[in-house]
């Protein structure tokens, strides 16, 4: 078996996968699509989320065309996704309240312009990766969180 037959194989493989995850949650690019545009202009006006981004986006068109291949990648196995989330993140001033905004501004989204089933196939996801993200964060500030507990920060009086 030579390197490219393994290539080919695991391209079909992931392929299959992704058409199986198709074809039960009704999930599409077009579907990605509207549910990251709506995600981002809720995150944009949002109180707590909107600064964050505003400081550190000033060009939307590329962030989102990130975004639409992030969720492409990870909810439907597609692989078109190569950037490295963690370490953008890490820097943030962010803490457990922005992620439980984030969160609960992905599922308002999620259940307004998806199907129950799409829906809940994104914020299955949607939880891990902001529990991963949350997890990362604490750990870039030399803070160990155990089971269930959560990251805050010793914010500023200013902040």
């Amino acid at each position: 078996m030579t390197h490219a037959d393994t290539a080919e194989a695991f391209a079909a493989r992931r392929q299959a996968a992704t058409e199986r995850i198709r074809a039960a949650t009704g999930i599409d690019e077009a579907m990605i699509e509207e549910l990251v545009e709506t995600f981002y202009g809720r995150v944009r006006d949002d109180v707590l989320l909107g600064p964050v981004f505003a400081e550190r986006v000033t060009d939307w068109g590329p962030h989102l065309a990130q975004m639409k291949l992030f969720w492409s990648s990870v909810a439907l196995s597609t692989g078109v996704y190569e950037g490295r989330p963690m370490p953008k993140h890490l820097p943030l001033p962010i803490d457990a309240a922005h992620f439980d905004r984030w969160l609960a501004l992905f599922e308002d989204t999620a259940n307004a312009v998806c199907p129950s089933v799409a829906a809940g196939h994104f914020m299955e996801r949607a939880r891990r990766i902001a529990e991963s993200l949350e997890l990362g964060i604490a750990n870039a500030n030399n803070v160990l969180l155990g089971p269930g507990e959560r990251f805050r920060r010793p914010w500023a009086p200013s902040e």
